[in-house]
């Protein structure tokens, strides 16, 4: 007697087109937060120049890579842009004080 139990094989592939990807609904994850748009903002408050450098610099990175803080690096430079301003303005007005102090002809004799 033979046996006519039917053998347990795979499936046949079945021709066709080939499975398409997941779809996502999130978009692609960018990678983290600049760090130059960091030290931008925290350099702003310290050494504005560095600030500034640091802000632009970090403008171009997450142009070209896609990251995100640029918001942060904005704040950056304009808190290191408006605090260069003020210390120039400080310079000047100091010279100027002092211009006129020297200037008030106002002589000591002992």
């Amino acid at each position: 007697m033979t046996d006519q139990t039917p053998q347990n094989y795979p499936p046949a592939p079945q021709p066709g087109y080939p499975q398409q990807p997941a779809y996502s609904p999130y978009p692609a994850q960018k990678s983290g937060t600049n760090v130059l748009a960091i030290i931008s903002l925290v350099g702003a408050f310290v050494f504005p120049l560095a600030g500034v450098i640091c802000g632009h610099i970090a403008l171009g990175q997450i142009k070209r890579t896609g990251e995100s803080g640029r918001g942060l690096a904005i704040a950056g430079l304009v808190i290191g842009y408006v605090y260069l301003a003020f210390i120039v303005l400080f310079v000047i007005l100091a010279i100027v004080a002092g211009v006129i102090a020297a200037s008030s002809g106002s002589s000591y004799t002992y």
